[in-house]
């Protein structure tokens, strides 16, 4: 599979050295503000189904729609 091209190359490369997928590292490369230091988000635990259901709409989580909050919230841990 060929990967898509990468907004931020460099933190492309360092999420591959850690051994990440191809496709993850590419999928956080290129999200809005990639790599800059910023806010923290709450835990997921504290954001509604909605709002888990949308986040792994945007990475693209298979099943989504069927899930529940705590499955939502695993799934977009160990995706």
């Amino acid at each position: 599979m060929d990967i898509p091209s990468v907004k931020n190359e460099n933190q492309y490369e360092a999420l591959r050295d850690k051994g990440y997928s191809k496709e993850k590292s590419a999928r956080i490369a290129n999200t809005p503000n990639s790599g800059k230091k910023g806010g923290r988000s709450k835990p997921y635990e504290e954001w509604t189904k909605e709002q888990l259901y949308e986040q792994a709409k945007s990475v693209g989580i298979d099943g989504r729609s069927t899930m529940d909050k705590a499955e939502l919230i695993h799934a977009l841990r160990n995706n």
